[in-house]
């Protein structure tokens, strides 16, 4: 019998033939790792407070641990660094005890000040933490991070360091009661935040000094900037190996917030020592995850190291792995065939039928809690006018899209929250009808497309991502009479593109970040750093509010269905479908479950070596 990968998709093999003598070149007479897995695009950072993506994600995971892991199966949140915990009876005090064998990898204990000084470094705004609005649900961590100060607040003013002084250097701050703010506060444009030219009158021992972060302004000190005293934040030191967290309201889903890898911690000695991003260099990086970084070659792969200082190594079972930057699906996939991958986390669109049918036990789409969507630049014209939003929406044939697109089981979406959260109704936006979408168009001033400026959409490196605009671009053009251009960036600067507002319509996904509508209809709250739309919607922010404050659970979840129709009345985001998983998983490789987030942690995976050995004779691979 013809080994399958040989009998599969011959027209891939031209390809394969290149793309594995790259990668085989490329580790040299480096052993290979017992673990090789495809992240699917080069990381933009391995710093956990700074990062948003998955790719990353699985990165940091490996490396950082925070108080609360998650079981890789079932997700729910479980002992990390933090050996048990204590919930007060109004459900809105957590107190966390370290366990008292939990390392940095340069051998150095693990203590709640690493975690105070960590959350506080997430919260900073300077940071510029893009999941900071996670951490919201803290007492007082907005007003913190978004500098919201009142007359009379606590305040600390950072005052200027030296030019040379590293960004992970905090100048001296000072301790004192806010006495008036002069001027107004600086207004955010098109993603950019203007000079800010207040001045902080602060009393401090008793005088009054005034401080400004402008040097524009005269008649008082330069500081760095004036933030909310930290003590009056949520966070707290109660012991040597001990942290409490006050909340603001109930949160039925901290723990799974307190789980997730943006909230692990880092070292105060290293970040301050090297900076970022020099921090993150393997010559460089102190982690406490049961892997440490060995070395990391752009454009090729990651190394990672079991950690000999992880309080848990007894059950990592993988010596080494090798995260590989391999971006083209149709090189992953040959990589996988061949033997030189044994994950991977994507294929292309157009063997996924194929593998479905010949490859059951490696290839297996299940339902994912997650979405993929456009953004909209609403401060653009004419996508400001919601008219023309709901046009665009109205008049895609998303059956069409998931068919000629992913091709592996999507089902077409119309909200942002995807079914299956217990007791939750979605909301949802009006379903396809390009008749109405036509009129929309024409009474917001452009019938038959006539006069509509060209708008473009923006994808990152990605086939399907390709695929998918091509098709939208073209039912955009046939059933509304609009041109639309189509842009392609990397991952990197795709990401900065779409944090600027430097773009019309942009594709996104979202996996939600724990078991509840809030972790997608939050991203689009004025605040949220994740909105990335220029959506500001004061009647959705309340509502937003309203159900934070809810303590009744079928009561909460009836007003975050009502945000989610308003949303999708605005349409902010034009959702396309709900994603399935797309790993293709070696079956030597145990420890990867299907769950709803395709999350799977490194320190759960293992390999059969005999069951490796019959899997590569059988497929006549070495």
């Amino acid at each position: 019998m013809p080994a399958p990968g040989r009998k599969l998709l011959p027209w891939l093999f031209p390809v394969f033939l290149l793309a594995a003598a790259v990668w085989a070149l490329s580790i040299g007479t480096l052993p290979p790792a017992d673990l090789t897995f495809c992240n699917a695009t080069e990381v933009k950072s391995i710093d956990p407070h700074r990062i948003n993506g998955q790719p990353e994600g699985r990165i940091v995971g490996a490396l950082f641990e925070g108080l609360l892991q998650r079981h890789p199966e079932t997700l729910k949140p479980i002992p990390g660094v933090a050996e048990r915990w204590e919930i007060s009876t109004d459900h809105k005090t957590y107190t966390f005890h370290l366990r008292s064998n939990a390392l940095w990898s340069d051998g150095t204990p693990i203590t709640a000040e690493d975690f105070h000084y960590s959350f506080r470094r997430f919260l900073l705004p300077a940071t510029g933490g893009e999941y900071s609005t996670l951490f919201f649900v803290v007492k007082n961590s907005e007003k913190y991070t978004k500098r919201i100060l009142a007359v009379g607040d606590p305040v600390e003013v950072e005052l200027r360091k030296p030019a040379d002084a590293l960004d992970s250097i905090r100048g001296e701050l000072l301790l004192g009661k806010l006495l008036k703010i002069e001027g107004e506060a600086p207004q955010e444009e098109e993603g950019a935040t203007s000079d800010d030219q207040r001045v902080f009158v602060v009393e401090i021992d008793g005088k009054q000094r005034r401080f400004t972060s402008s040097k524009n302004v005269g008649g008082a000190e330069l500081c760095e900037t004036v933030l909310l005293d930290f003590r009056e934040v949520g966070v707290k030191v109660v012991g040597p190996r001990a942290i409490q967290i006050t909340l603001t309201n109930p949160t039925p889903y901290f723990l799974d917030i307190i789980s997730y890898y943006p909230l692990a911690p880092v070292q105060r000695a290293c970040v301050e020592k090297y900076g970022y991003p020099n921090w993150t260099k393997p010559e460089n990086i102190v982690s406490n995850g049961a892997y440490r970084l060995q070395f990391r070659h752009i454009r090729d792969r990651i190394r990672l190291v079991k950690s000999d200082t992880y309080w848990n190594r007894d059950v990592v079972k993988l010596n080494t792995v090798d995260a590989l930057a391999a971006e083209n699906l149709t090189t992953m996939l040959n990589l996988y065939l061949t033997g030189k991958a044994d994950w991977i986390t994507d294929v292309p669109p157009g063997a996924k039928g194929e593998l479905r049918k010949t490859r059951p036990n490696e290839y297996d789409p299940q339902p994912q809690q997650s979405i993929y969507f456009y953004r909209v630049n609403v401060t653009r014209k004419p996508l400001n006018d919601v008219r023309v939003r709901r046009a665009l929406s109205m008049a895609l044939d998303r059956r069409e899209i998931v068919e000629a697109g992913p091709r592996a089981g999507e089902v077409p979406a119309l909200s942002v929250v995807p079914p299956g959260i217990a007791g939750y109704e979605t909301g949802l936006a009006s379903p396809e009808n390009v008749a109405e979408a036509q009129s929309l168009l024409a009474e917001a001033g452009y019938p038959g497309g006539r006069g509509f400026p060209t708008i473009e959409i923006l994808y990152n490196t990605h086939e399907m991502h390709r695929s998918i605009a091509e098709l939208i671009q073209s039912q955009w053009k046939k059933r509304l009479g609009i041109n639309v251009g189509l842009s392609n960036q990397e991952w990197g600067v795709f990401n900065s593109s779409t944090r600027k507002l430097e773009y019309d319509i942009s594709r996104t996904g979202w996996i939600g970040d724990y078991p509840d509508p809030n972790t997608f209809l939050d991203l689009f709250v004025s605040t949220n750093e994740n909105n990335q739309t220029g959506f500001s919607d004061p009647k959705y922010d309340a509502m937003m509010e309203a159900s934070g404050r809810e303590i009744d659970p079928a009561k909460r979840l009836k007003l975050l269905h009502d945000a989610e129709a308003y949303l999708m009345q605005q349409l902010p985001i034009i959702p396309m479908f709900y994603y399935v998983s797309k790993d293709m998983v070696r079956p030597y490789v145990h420890g990867i479950y299907q769950n709803v987030r395709d999350e799977h942690p490194l320190w759960a995976m293992s390999i059969d070596q005999e069951e490796k050995a019959r899997f590569f004779k059988a497929e006549g691979l070495k």
